[in-house]
C-alpha cells in the first residue's frame, strides 16, 4: 500500500505515517522513498527509529540498485549514537559486505569497535579525521559523550579528571562548565582539588556499588532451596 499524498497536513505527519507503513507493509518497495526521507528527518529533527531504519536496510537487500550509500551512512551514525544498544551491529548485518568495504563504512566500523572496547581517545582521534561523516548528523558528539559517561559510571565510584576529559573529549574551561552543570543537575560531586588531581564522585548505581543490586526480589527463598536438596540427592 502506497501512502497517498493529498494534503500538506498529511505530509507533515511523516513520522506517524512511516511508522504505520513499517508496521503494516514492511516489504513493499514502494515505501522506499518514504523511509529514505524519514532517515533525513531523523537527522534534522534529532529523533530516531531503529525499526524504520532496519526496514529500509532490508528493502535495500531486495532492491540493491536503489541503495543510497549516503542514507546508509546516516543510519549507521544514528545507530552509533544509540549505544550501548546493539543497533549498529543489527544494521551492519543487513548491509552487503561489498558496501561495508567502502572507506566511509570501514571508518564507521572502526569507530564502533573503539566505542565497544572503551578506547575513547582513539575514537575521538579517528572521528576528528572523519568529521565529514559524523558531523553530518547533529548531536553526534553529545550522544557519544553520554555513552562514555555511561561506561565510566559502570566502573568508577570516583573518576580522575584526566580520565573523564579523555573519555568525553572536553578540557579546560569547557570541562569546568560541564562539571558544574553535572554537579547541579546530575548529582555529581566535585572533590576538592585542582587540575589533574581533581576527583569526581559519580552517582551510586548497582554497578559501581554492587551492594545496591542485592534485594529481596533477587534472592531465592530458603524453602525453595530446601526443596531442591531431595532432587539433587
Amino acid at each position: 500500500m502506497v501512502r497517498e499524498r493529498e494534503t500538506p497536513k498529511q505530509q507533515q505527519q511523516v513520522s506517524y505515517t512511516v511508522e504505520q507503513l513499517v508496521a503494516v507493509n514492511p516489504y513493499n518497495p514502494d515505501i522506499l522513498p518514504d523511509l529514505e526521507n524519514y532517515v533525513n528527518e531523523q537527522v534534522s529533527s534529532q529523533t530516531y527509529s531503529l525499526d524504520a531504519n532496519l526496514c529500509l536496510l532490508r528493502l535495500y537487500q531486495f532492491e540493491p540498485e536503489r541503495m543510497s550509500t549516503q542514507i546508509v551512512a546516516r543510519i549507521l551514525v544514528k545507530a552509533l549514537m544509540a549505544m550501548p544498544a546493539p543497533d549498529f551491529s543489527l544494521c551492519l548485518f543487513l548491509i552487503p559486505e561489498r558496501v561495508q568495504m567502502e572507506e566511509q563504512f570501514k571508518t564507521l566500523i572502526v569507530l564502533s569497535h573503539y566505542l565497544e572496547t572503551g578506547r575513547f581517545r582513539q575514537f575521538w582521534d579517528e572521528a576528528a579525521k572523519n568529521r565529514h561523516i559524523v558531523e553530518a548528523v547533529p548531536g553526534f558528539e553529545q550522544a557519544i559523550q553520554t555513552y562514555a559517561i555511561h561506561v565510566l559510571s559502570l566502573t568508577y565510584q570516583k573518576i580522575p579528571r584526566p580520565v573523564l576529559a579523555e573519555a568525553i573529549n572536553i578540557e579546560g574551561l569547557s570541562l569546568d562548565k560541564f562539571l558544574e552543570h553535572q554537579a547541579a543537575n546530575s548529582g555529581w560531586i566535585l572533590e576538592k582539588g585542582h587540575g589533574r588531581g581533581q576527583l569526581i564522585v559519580l552517582p551510586r548505581n548497582e554497578f559501581n556499588h554492587p551492594e545496591l543490586k542485592k534485594s529481596a526480589a533477587d534472592s531465592v527463598p530458603l524453602e525453595h532451596i530446601i526443596r531442591i536438596f531431595p532432587i539433587l540427592g
